[in-house]
Protein backbone atom coordinates (compact mmCIF):
# COMPACT_ATOMS: atom_id res chain seq x y z
CA UNK A 1 0.00 0.00 0.00
CA UNK A 2 1.49 3.30 -1.13
CA UNK A 3 0.16 5.54 1.65
CA UNK A 4 -0.23 3.32 4.71
CA UNK A 5 -0.67 6.16 7.18
CA UNK A 6 -3.57 7.62 5.21
CA UNK A 7 -5.23 4.20 5.10
CA UNK A 8 -4.67 3.80 8.83
CA UNK A 9 -6.20 7.21 9.51
CA UNK A 10 -9.23 6.29 7.41
CA UNK A 11 -9.72 3.06 9.35
CA UNK A 12 -9.40 4.87 12.69
CA UNK A 13 -11.87 7.48 11.43
CA UNK A 14 -14.38 4.74 10.61
CA UNK A 15 -13.87 3.29 14.10
CA UNK A 16 -14.49 6.74 15.58
CA UNK A 17 -17.78 7.07 13.69
CA UNK A 18 -18.89 3.68 15.01
CA UNK A 19 -18.03 4.73 18.54
CA UNK A 20 -19.91 7.99 18.02
CA UNK A 21 -23.02 5.95 17.25
CA UNK A 22 -22.53 4.04 20.51
CA UNK A 23 -22.29 7.34 22.39
CA UNK A 24 -25.56 8.47 20.80
CA UNK A 25 -27.12 5.24 22.03
CA UNK A 26 -25.93 5.94 25.56
CA UNK A 27 -27.33 9.46 25.31
CA UNK A 28 -30.64 7.95 24.24
CA UNK A 29 -30.65 5.86 27.41
CA UNK A 30 -29.90 8.94 29.50
CA UNK A 31 -32.75 10.87 27.87
CA UNK A 32 -35.08 7.93 28.45
CA UNK A 33 -34.12 7.95 32.14
CA UNK A 34 -34.70 11.71 32.30
CA UNK A 35 -38.16 11.13 30.87
CA UNK A 36 -38.79 8.50 33.54
CA UNK A 37 -37.68 11.02 36.17
CA UNK A 38 -40.19 13.53 34.86
CA UNK A 39 -42.89 10.86 34.87
CA UNK A 40 -42.04 10.16 38.52
CA UNK A 41 -42.29 13.87 39.35
CA UNK A 42 -45.64 14.07 37.54
CA UNK A 43 -46.86 10.98 39.41
CA UNK A 44 -45.96 12.49 42.79
CA UNK A 45 -47.54 15.80 41.79
CA UNK A 46 -50.72 13.98 40.77
CA UNK A 47 -50.85 12.15 44.11
CA UNK A 48 -49.65 14.91 46.45
CA UNK A 49 -49.91 18.37 44.90
CA UNK A 50 -48.12 20.30 42.19
CA UNK A 51 -46.09 23.48 42.24
CA UNK A 52 -47.86 25.90 44.58
CA UNK A 53 -48.48 29.62 44.08
CA UNK A 54 -50.31 31.61 46.77
CA UNK A 55 -52.46 34.67 46.03
CA UNK A 56 -54.15 36.66 48.78
CA UNK A 57 -55.81 37.27 51.08
CA UNK A 58 -57.98 39.64 49.03
CA UNK A 59 -61.48 41.05 49.51
CA UNK A 60 -64.31 40.93 46.98
CA UNK A 61 -67.91 42.10 47.22
CA UNK A 62 -70.84 41.61 44.86
CA UNK A 63 -73.31 44.48 44.51
CA UNK A 64 -76.51 44.49 42.46
CA UNK A 65 -77.80 47.79 41.16
CA UNK A 66 -81.51 47.95 40.26
CA UNK A 67 -83.31 50.79 38.57
CA UNK A 68 -86.41 51.51 36.51
CA UNK A 69 -85.95 52.79 32.99
CA UNK A 70 -88.65 54.31 30.83
CA UNK A 71 -88.72 53.10 27.24
CA UNK A 72 -90.86 54.50 24.43
CA UNK A 73 -91.94 52.42 21.43
CA UNK A 74 -92.56 53.56 17.85
CA UNK A 75 -96.18 54.54 18.62
CA UNK A 76 -95.15 56.80 21.47
CA UNK A 77 -96.28 54.45 24.21
CA UNK A 78 -94.06 54.60 27.30
CA UNK A 79 -93.29 51.51 29.37
CA UNK A 80 -91.42 51.11 32.64
CA UNK A 81 -88.79 48.36 32.67
CA UNK A 82 -86.81 47.11 35.65
CA UNK A 83 -83.12 46.64 34.93
CA UNK A 84 -80.26 45.25 37.00
CA UNK A 85 -76.47 45.27 36.75
CA UNK A 86 -74.05 43.21 38.81
CA UNK A 87 -70.81 44.79 40.01
CA UNK A 88 -67.91 42.83 41.54
CA UNK A 89 -65.73 45.05 43.69
CA UNK A 90 -62.15 43.92 44.35
CA UNK A 91 -59.84 45.25 47.02
CA UNK A 92 -56.29 43.94 47.66
CA UNK A 93 -54.79 44.28 51.12
CA UNK A 94 -52.88 47.36 52.14
CA UNK A 95 -50.18 45.14 53.59
CA UNK A 96 -49.55 41.39 53.70
CA UNK A 97 -46.92 39.90 55.99
CA UNK A 98 -45.95 36.25 55.63
CA UNK A 99 -43.72 34.32 58.01
CA UNK A 100 -43.28 30.83 56.61
CA UNK A 101 -41.17 27.75 57.15
CA UNK A 102 -40.62 25.07 54.53
CA UNK A 103 -39.69 21.47 55.20
CA UNK A 104 -38.56 19.43 52.19
CA UNK A 105 -39.43 15.73 52.28
CA UNK A 106 -38.15 13.62 49.36
CA UNK A 107 -40.61 11.13 47.88
CA UNK A 108 -39.66 8.12 45.77
CA UNK A 109 -41.19 6.45 42.76
CA UNK A 110 -39.11 3.33 42.27
CA UNK A 111 -35.49 4.47 42.01
CA UNK A 112 -36.42 8.09 41.26
CA UNK A 113 -36.46 10.80 43.93
CA UNK A 114 -38.91 13.73 43.89
CA UNK A 115 -38.71 16.68 46.27
CA UNK A 116 -42.03 17.31 48.01
CA UNK A 117 -42.43 19.94 50.68
CA UNK A 118 -44.71 21.30 53.36
CA UNK A 119 -45.17 25.01 54.14
CA UNK A 120 -46.33 26.31 57.51
CA UNK A 121 -47.18 29.98 57.11
CA UNK A 122 -48.51 32.68 59.37
CA UNK A 123 -50.17 35.36 57.23
CA UNK A 124 -51.25 38.78 58.50
CA UNK A 125 -53.23 41.04 56.17
CA UNK A 126 -54.64 44.50 56.86
CA UNK A 127 -56.85 46.96 54.98
CA UNK A 128 -56.56 50.61 55.98
CA UNK A 129 -59.81 51.69 54.30
CA UNK A 130 -62.74 49.56 53.10
CA UNK A 131 -64.44 52.46 51.36
CA UNK A 132 -63.68 50.94 47.93
CA UNK A 133 -66.11 48.12 48.75
CA UNK A 134 -69.06 50.51 48.77
CA UNK A 135 -70.95 51.31 45.60
CA UNK A 136 -72.89 54.51 44.93
CA UNK A 137 -75.81 54.37 42.48
CA UNK A 138 -74.67 54.90 38.93
CA UNK A 139 -78.13 55.28 37.43
CA UNK A 140 -80.71 57.94 38.39
CA UNK A 141 -83.03 56.63 41.09
CA UNK A 142 -81.19 53.31 41.30
CA UNK A 143 -81.10 51.09 44.38
CA UNK A 144 -77.93 49.26 45.34
CA UNK A 145 -77.92 46.04 47.33
CA UNK A 146 -74.55 44.56 48.31
CA UNK A 147 -73.74 41.15 49.73
CA UNK A 148 -71.34 40.63 52.62
CA UNK A 149 -67.65 41.03 51.71
CA UNK A 150 -65.80 37.80 50.96
CA UNK A 151 -62.20 37.16 51.96
CA UNK A 152 -60.52 34.87 49.42
CA UNK A 153 -57.22 33.02 49.12
CA UNK A 154 -56.20 31.27 45.90
CA UNK A 155 -53.65 28.48 45.52
CA UNK A 156 -52.46 26.58 42.47
CA UNK A 157 -53.47 23.14 43.70
CA UNK A 158 -56.12 22.97 46.44
CA UNK A 159 -55.27 19.33 47.19
CA UNK A 160 -52.21 20.62 49.02
CA UNK A 161 -54.22 22.56 51.64
CA UNK A 162 -53.70 20.88 55.02
CA UNK A 163 -54.75 23.60 57.48
CA UNK A 164 -56.52 26.94 56.94
CA UNK A 165 -57.46 28.75 60.15
CA UNK A 166 -58.75 32.30 59.78
CA UNK A 167 -59.24 35.04 62.37
CA UNK A 168 -60.90 38.34 61.48
CA UNK A 169 -60.44 41.12 64.04
CA UNK A 170 -59.36 38.37 66.47
CA UNK A 171 -62.59 36.40 65.87
CA UNK A 172 -62.44 32.84 64.51
CA UNK A 173 -64.15 32.58 61.11
CA UNK A 174 -64.91 29.34 59.26
CA UNK A 175 -63.56 28.99 55.73
CA UNK A 176 -65.25 27.30 52.80
CA UNK A 177 -63.79 25.51 49.79
CA UNK A 178 -63.22 27.40 46.57
CA UNK A 179 -61.94 30.94 46.31
CA UNK A 180 -65.16 32.27 44.70
CA UNK A 181 -62.98 34.01 42.10
CA UNK A 182 -63.78 33.15 38.52
CA UNK A 183 -60.20 33.27 37.24
CA UNK A 184 -58.51 31.67 40.27
CA UNK A 185 -61.09 29.23 41.57
CA UNK A 186 -58.85 26.90 43.59
CA UNK A 187 -58.44 27.85 47.23
CA UNK A 188 -60.86 28.87 49.98
CA UNK A 189 -63.01 31.79 51.05
CA UNK A 190 -64.93 33.14 54.04
CA UNK A 191 -67.98 35.46 53.93
CA UNK A 192 -67.50 38.30 56.44
CA UNK A 193 -71.08 38.74 57.60
CA UNK A 194 -70.20 41.02 60.50
CA UNK A 195 -68.10 43.44 58.46
CA UNK A 196 -69.84 46.57 57.13
CA UNK A 197 -67.50 48.38 54.71
CA UNK A 198 -67.40 52.14 55.01
CA UNK A 199 -64.97 54.93 54.30
CA UNK A 200 -62.37 55.11 57.06
CA UNK A 201 -63.12 51.59 58.29
CA UNK A 202 -60.17 49.17 58.48
CA UNK A 203 -59.84 45.42 58.77
CA UNK A 204 -57.19 43.01 60.06
CA UNK A 205 -57.04 39.26 59.48
CA UNK A 206 -54.69 36.47 60.53
CA UNK A 207 -54.35 33.22 58.68
CA UNK A 208 -52.64 30.03 59.78
CA UNK A 209 -51.94 28.04 56.61
CA UNK A 210 -50.29 24.69 56.01
CA UNK A 211 -49.71 23.79 52.38
CA UNK A 212 -48.09 20.81 50.61
CA UNK A 213 -46.61 20.77 47.13
CA UNK A 214 -43.75 19.68 44.91
CA UNK A 215 -40.86 21.38 43.14
CA UNK A 216 -41.42 25.01 44.14
CA UNK A 217 -43.40 27.54 46.18
CA UNK A 218 -44.21 31.11 45.10
CA UNK A 219 -46.44 34.07 45.87
CA UNK A 220 -48.25 36.77 43.90
CA UNK A 221 -47.64 40.22 45.47
CA UNK A 222 -51.11 41.73 44.87
CA UNK A 223 -51.09 43.82 48.11
CA UNK A 224 -49.86 47.38 48.23
CA UNK A 225 -46.91 46.08 50.28
CA UNK A 226 -45.92 42.42 50.50
CA UNK A 227 -43.41 41.33 53.14
CA UNK A 228 -42.33 37.69 53.09
CA UNK A 229 -39.85 35.83 55.23
CA UNK A 230 -39.26 32.24 54.18
CA UNK A 231 -37.06 29.74 56.01
CA UNK A 232 -36.31 26.23 54.83
CA UNK A 233 -34.19 23.18 55.51
CA UNK A 234 -33.09 22.75 51.87
CA UNK A 235 -29.44 23.81 51.27
CA UNK A 236 -29.86 24.32 47.49
CA UNK A 237 -32.68 26.85 46.97
CA UNK A 238 -33.16 28.39 43.54
CA UNK A 239 -34.87 31.78 43.81
CA UNK A 240 -36.93 32.78 40.80
CA UNK A 241 -39.76 34.91 39.50
CA UNK A 242 -39.90 38.65 38.92
CA UNK A 243 -38.37 39.58 42.28
CA UNK A 244 -35.31 38.16 44.00
CA UNK A 245 -35.01 38.27 47.81
CA UNK A 246 -33.83 41.56 49.27
CA UNK A 247 -31.92 39.51 51.84
CA UNK A 248 -30.93 35.86 51.80
CA UNK A 249 -28.64 33.53 53.68
CA UNK A 250 -27.91 30.03 52.35
CA UNK A 251 -26.32 27.59 54.77
CA UNK A 252 -25.37 23.94 54.70
CA UNK A 253 -28.53 23.11 56.66
CA UNK A 254 -31.01 25.42 54.90
CA UNK A 255 -31.79 28.99 53.89
CA UNK A 256 -33.44 32.17 55.12
CA UNK A 257 -34.81 34.67 52.59
CA UNK A 258 -36.77 37.92 52.82
CA UNK A 259 -38.75 39.74 50.13
CA UNK A 260 -40.25 43.23 50.25
CA UNK A 261 -42.36 44.08 47.20
CA UNK A 262 -44.32 47.28 46.67
CA UNK A 263 -47.23 47.73 44.27
CA UNK A 264 -45.20 50.60 42.80
CA UNK A 265 -42.76 47.99 41.45
CA UNK A 266 -45.26 45.28 40.51
CA UNK A 267 -48.22 44.95 38.17
CA UNK A 268 -49.64 41.99 40.12
CA UNK A 269 -52.52 44.01 41.59
CA UNK A 270 -53.66 45.31 38.20
CA UNK A 271 -53.28 41.85 36.67
CA UNK A 272 -55.41 40.33 39.44
CA UNK A 273 -58.12 42.95 38.93
CA UNK A 274 -58.01 42.24 35.21
CA UNK A 275 -58.51 38.49 35.70
CA UNK A 276 -55.15 37.31 34.41
CA UNK A 277 -53.90 33.80 35.12
CA UNK A 278 -52.07 32.64 38.22
CA UNK A 279 -48.74 31.20 37.03
CA UNK A 280 -45.65 29.79 38.69
CA UNK A 281 -42.11 30.94 37.91
CA UNK A 282 -41.16 27.24 38.03
CA UNK A 283 -43.71 25.98 35.47
CA UNK A 284 -47.46 25.63 35.16
CA UNK A 285 -50.35 28.04 34.82
CA UNK A 286 -53.85 28.05 36.22
CA UNK A 287 -56.73 29.85 34.66
CA UNK A 288 -59.73 29.28 32.38
CA UNK A 289 -59.00 26.22 30.27
CA UNK A 290 -55.49 25.77 31.69
CA UNK A 291 -54.27 22.32 32.74
CA UNK A 292 -51.68 21.77 35.42
CA UNK A 293 -48.32 20.81 33.99
CA UNK A 294 -45.16 21.36 36.09
CA UNK A 295 -42.96 21.13 33.00
CA UNK A 296 -44.60 23.94 31.05
CA UNK A 297 -41.81 26.35 31.97
CA UNK A 298 -38.15 25.34 32.17
CA UNK A 299 -36.16 25.79 35.34
CA UNK A 300 -34.89 29.34 35.67
CA UNK A 301 -37.08 30.65 32.82
CA UNK A 302 -37.67 34.38 32.56
CA UNK A 303 -41.11 35.16 33.96
CA UNK A 304 -41.18 38.40 31.99
CA UNK A 305 -42.28 36.28 29.03
CA UNK A 306 -44.94 34.66 31.22
CA UNK A 307 -46.20 38.09 32.29
CA UNK A 308 -46.50 39.12 28.66
CA UNK A 309 -48.64 36.01 28.08
CA UNK A 310 -51.24 37.06 30.64
CA UNK A 311 -49.80 35.81 33.94
CA UNK A 312 -49.73 37.58 37.29
CA UNK A 313 -46.22 38.41 38.48
CA UNK A 314 -44.90 36.07 41.16
CA UNK A 315 -41.74 35.30 43.12
CA UNK A 316 -40.57 32.32 45.11
CA UNK A 317 -38.14 29.44 45.48
CA UNK A 318 -37.71 26.01 43.92
CA UNK A 319 -36.07 23.07 45.62
CA UNK A 320 -33.62 21.81 43.03
CA UNK A 321 -31.31 18.84 43.41
CA UNK A 322 -27.88 20.05 42.21
CA UNK A 323 -26.49 16.51 42.04
CA UNK A 324 -29.00 15.13 39.58
CA UNK A 325 -27.37 11.94 38.29
CA UNK A 326 -29.20 11.95 34.96
CA UNK A 327 -28.38 15.59 34.20
CA UNK A 328 -24.72 15.03 35.11
CA UNK A 329 -24.61 11.81 33.08
CA UNK A 330 -26.11 13.63 30.10
CA UNK A 331 -23.47 16.35 30.38
CA UNK A 332 -20.74 13.72 30.71
CA UNK A 333 -21.77 11.89 27.53
CA UNK A 334 -21.49 15.14 25.58
CA UNK A 335 -17.75 15.02 26.24
CA UNK A 336 -17.56 11.40 25.06
CA UNK A 337 -16.37 12.15 21.53
CA UNK A 338 -13.69 14.51 22.88
CA UNK A 339 -12.56 11.72 25.22
CA UNK A 340 -12.24 9.24 22.39
CA UNK A 341 -10.44 11.66 20.07
CA UNK A 342 -7.92 12.71 22.73
CA UNK A 343 -7.23 9.07 23.60
CA UNK A 344 -6.77 8.12 19.96
CA UNK A 345 -4.44 11.10 19.50
CA UNK A 346 -2.37 9.87 22.44
CA UNK A 347 -2.23 6.30 21.12
CA UNK A 348 -1.43 7.50 17.60
CA UNK A 349 1.32 9.77 18.88
CA UNK A 350 2.96 6.91 20.80
CA UNK A 351 2.55 4.69 17.73
CA UNK A 352 4.38 7.22 15.54
CA UNK A 353 7.11 8.16 17.98
CA UNK A 354 7.89 4.59 19.10
CA UNK A 355 7.46 3.02 15.64
CA UNK A 356 4.69 0.71 16.88
CA UNK A 357 1.91 -0.89 14.91
CA UNK A 358 -1.52 -0.60 16.55
CA UNK A 359 -4.32 -2.31 14.63
CA UNK A 360 -7.65 -0.50 14.04
CA UNK A 361 -9.34 -3.32 15.98
CA UNK A 362 -7.22 -2.36 18.98
CA UNK A 363 -8.35 1.25 18.55
CA UNK A 364 -11.93 -0.07 18.46
CA UNK A 365 -11.49 -2.01 21.71
CA UNK A 366 -9.96 1.00 23.48
CA UNK A 367 -12.79 3.23 22.26
CA UNK A 368 -15.38 0.63 23.31
CA UNK A 369 -13.98 0.69 26.85
CA UNK A 370 -14.23 4.49 26.88
CA UNK A 371 -17.83 4.35 25.63
CA UNK A 372 -18.76 1.69 28.17
CA UNK A 373 -17.65 4.04 30.94
CA UNK A 374 -20.62 6.33 30.23
CA UNK A 375 -23.08 3.42 30.32
CA UNK A 376 -21.57 2.24 33.62
CA UNK A 377 -21.86 5.78 34.98
CA UNK A 378 -25.57 6.02 34.11
CA UNK A 379 -26.45 2.63 35.59
CA UNK A 380 -24.36 2.96 38.76
CA UNK A 381 -25.53 6.52 39.49
CA UNK A 382 -29.10 5.24 39.83
CA UNK A 383 -28.04 3.14 42.83
CA UNK A 384 -25.05 5.05 44.28
CA UNK A 385 -24.21 8.67 44.97
CA UNK A 386 -22.93 10.23 41.75
CA UNK A 387 -19.40 10.76 43.09
CA UNK A 388 -19.03 7.11 44.10
CA UNK A 389 -20.58 5.93 40.84
CA UNK A 390 -18.15 8.06 38.86
CA UNK A 391 -15.20 6.78 40.90
CA UNK A 392 -16.20 3.14 40.42
CA UNK A 393 -16.81 3.45 36.65
CA UNK A 394 -13.65 5.48 35.97
CA UNK A 395 -11.46 3.21 38.15
CA UNK A 396 -12.70 0.08 36.40
CA UNK A 397 -12.11 1.52 32.91
CA UNK A 398 -8.72 2.99 33.86
CA UNK A 399 -7.47 -0.34 35.22
CA UNK A 400 -8.76 -2.19 32.15
CA UNK A 401 -7.12 0.26 29.72
CA UNK A 402 -3.86 0.26 31.70
CA UNK A 403 -3.70 -3.53 31.49
CA UNK A 404 -4.62 -3.62 27.80
CA UNK A 405 -2.36 -0.67 26.95
CA UNK A 406 0.69 -2.45 28.36
CA UNK A 407 0.32 -5.08 25.61
CA UNK A 408 -0.73 -2.73 22.82
CA UNK A 409 2.17 -0.35 23.53
CA UNK A 410 4.70 -3.14 24.20
CA UNK A 411 5.59 -2.55 27.83
CA UNK A 412 4.25 -2.01 31.32
CA UNK A 413 5.87 1.39 31.60
CA UNK A 414 4.09 2.60 28.47
CA UNK A 415 0.84 1.01 29.66
CA UNK A 416 1.17 2.76 33.01
CA UNK A 417 1.74 6.11 31.30
CA UNK A 418 -1.30 5.41 29.12
CA UNK A 419 -3.39 4.57 32.21
CA UNK A 420 -2.26 7.71 34.02
CA UNK A 421 -3.31 9.74 30.98
CA UNK A 422 -6.73 8.09 30.94
CA UNK A 423 -7.12 8.69 34.67
CA UNK A 424 -6.19 12.33 34.15
CA UNK A 425 -8.87 12.66 31.49
CA UNK A 426 -11.48 11.23 33.88
CA UNK A 427 -10.32 13.68 36.53
CA UNK A 428 -10.66 16.61 34.13
CA UNK A 429 -14.14 15.45 33.10
CA UNK A 430 -15.26 15.27 36.73
CA UNK A 431 -13.96 18.79 37.27
CA UNK A 432 -15.89 19.94 34.19
CA UNK A 433 -19.09 18.42 35.60
CA UNK A 434 -18.63 20.07 38.99
CA UNK A 435 -17.54 23.47 37.64
CA UNK A 436 -20.28 24.19 35.12
CA UNK A 437 -19.62 27.93 35.00
CA UNK A 438 -15.90 27.37 34.28
CA UNK A 439 -16.35 24.39 31.97
CA UNK A 440 -15.58 26.34 28.80
CA UNK A 441 -12.30 27.83 30.00
CA UNK A 442 -11.19 24.52 31.53
CA UNK A 443 -12.00 22.62 28.33
CA UNK A 444 -10.23 25.22 26.21
CA UNK A 445 -7.10 25.00 28.36
CA UNK A 446 -7.17 21.20 28.11
CA UNK A 447 -7.35 21.29 24.31
CA UNK A 448 -4.57 23.87 24.16
CA UNK A 449 -2.39 21.70 26.41
CA UNK A 450 -2.99 18.62 24.25
CA UNK A 451 -2.24 20.51 21.03
CA UNK A 452 0.93 21.95 22.56
CA UNK A 453 2.08 18.50 23.67
CA UNK A 454 1.48 17.06 20.17
CA UNK A 455 3.32 19.93 18.49
CA UNK A 456 6.30 19.69 20.85
CA UNK A 457 6.53 15.91 20.53
CA UNK A 458 6.40 15.98 16.71
CA UNK A 459 8.47 19.11 16.11
CA UNK A 460 11.29 17.18 14.39
CA UNK A 461 9.17 14.53 12.72
CA UNK A 462 9.56 14.04 8.95
CA UNK A 463 5.91 13.96 7.86
CA UNK A 464 6.81 13.29 4.17
CA UNK A 465 8.65 10.16 5.14
CA UNK A 466 5.85 9.20 7.54
CA UNK A 467 3.19 9.49 4.87
CA UNK A 468 5.30 7.30 2.59
CA UNK A 469 5.80 9.84 -0.18
CA UNK A 470 9.59 9.44 -0.25
CA UNK A 471 10.31 13.16 -0.31
CA UNK A 472 13.46 14.36 1.34
CA UNK A 473 13.31 16.83 4.21
CA UNK A 474 13.98 20.42 3.18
Amino acid sequence: MRFPLISKMGAVGAVTLGLLWSLWSVQGIVHERQGRQQEAEQSVANSLAGTQTLLGPVLTRTCIETWVSIQEDDKGHRRATSETETHVLRLPATQVQVDAEVGVSPRHRGMFKVNGYGVKAGVQASWADLGSLTLLPRQPGAEVRCEAPVLAVSVSDARGIRVAELRVNDQRVAVQSGSEQAHHARGFHAPLEGVQPAAGTGLSVRLNLELAGTRGFSMAPVADTTLVRLRGDWPHPSFGGRFLPSERVVRADGFDATWKVSSLASTASQSWRGGERLCSPFGGAWGPGAQFNPYTTAEGADEAAAAENGCIETFGVSFIDPVNPHSLSDRATKYGLLFIVLTFVGVGLMEVLRRLRVHPIQYLLVGAALSLFFLLLVSLSEHLAFGWAYLAASAACTLLLTFYGSFVLRGWAAGLVFGVGIGGLYGVLYALLQMEQNALVLGSLLLFAVLSAVMVATRQLDWYELFGQGASRP
